[in-house]
């Protein structure tokens, strides 16, 4: 099972909104280098909304090839087609992915029966471990714990990523699918307290920022140790915030640009942030000790 701080990883681009490789590279170091657990490609944070097809299996090859087996890779291969899916996650197995990551179908709003055959054709089609995504504050669907229990019994469903920040629901999730269903928390401002109730780890946005703090955060959290994880989460505080400043990825990529890590790009229809956010998102990385 992969626990831990998982990050969302942006994808870097140059003021044209080109995918850059050498940035792509310099990510992968700096989180193998401060102790993220593993690596989300081209999940919500990584644009997955505005790469193409090609450039969307190109990002998830590059990753897997610079990460060299150091930590796991989990693609983000989720579509509102079940063709599409399929299509993606096969590409991401063939890329050498450790696992795929699914989102629910967006703005097309399935019935949870939809949802359930949604989610088995993919993992019929396609072999390797499979974790779901339920975002239902941007994808207008809510996948219910009784049909997370459904796919559970799935061999290669393997995890959820829970984003609605209701911590009512890791019992339920967790005595629907089992010990062994593995449960991530996709909300970092309650990605502490998920942890210390049972969750496996965050996929996270903050760690793009605050890498090494995120997992100690999250190490903490899993073993039981609430004083550790709760103060460490304390200094992180302004950043689950105010990454969201305004729509994710705009305020991280901004963030990860100001610490060297990417030059400033982003892909329309989403904007640079603006100039009335610099501080606000500024004053969160002092209050959390990154410059």
């Amino acid at each position: 099972m992969i626990q831990g701080s998982m990050v969302a990883l942006v994808t870097p681009m140059d003021p044209e909104g080109n995918v850059d490789n050498d940035s792509l590279k310099k990510l992968v170091e700096f989180h193998i280098k401060e102790g993220t657990d593993a690596i989300v490609a081209v999940g919500t944070t990584g644009e997955s909304a505005t790469l193409d097809e090609g450039e969307h299996c190109a990002v998830i090859e590059s990753i897997v090839k610079f990460v060299d087996a150091r930590v796991p890779v989990i693609a983000g291969t989720g579509a509102n087609s079940t063709t599409e899916a399929t299509t993606l996650t096969r590409r991401a197995q063939q890329a050498g992915a450790d696992a795929c990551l699914l989102v629910t179908p967006y703005y097309n709003k399935p019935t949870q029966e939809g949802l359930y055959l949604h989610y088995k054709a993919i993992a019929e089609a396609v072999d390797i471990p499979q974790i779901l995504y339920n975002v239902p504050g941007r994808t207008a669907c809510d996948m219910l714990p009784e049909t997370i229990g459904r796919l559970s019994s799935i061999d290669n469903i393997v995890g959820v990523k829970e984003a609605t920040g209701d911590l009512s629901r890791i019992k339920q999730i967790q005595d629907l699918a089992g010990s062994d269903f593995a449960l991530y928390s996709g909300d970092d401002a309650t990605a502490c307290e998920f942890c210390l109730q049972g969750g496996n780890g965050v996929i996270t946005v903050t760690g793009n920022v605050a890498a090494n703090y995120m997992h100690e955060m999250v190490m903490a959290a899993i073993s039981g140790d609430r004083e550790t994880a709760s103060a460490i989460d304390a200094k992180l505080a302004g950043l689950h915030k105010q990454l969201f400043v305004q729509s994710n990825p705009i305020p991280v990529k901004w963030a990860v640009a100001e610490m060297g890590l990417m030059d400033k790009g982003i892909r329309l229809p989403l904007t640079w942030l603006t100039e009335d956010c610099f501080d606000i998102v500024r004053k969160a990385m002092l209050q959390a000790e990154v410059n």
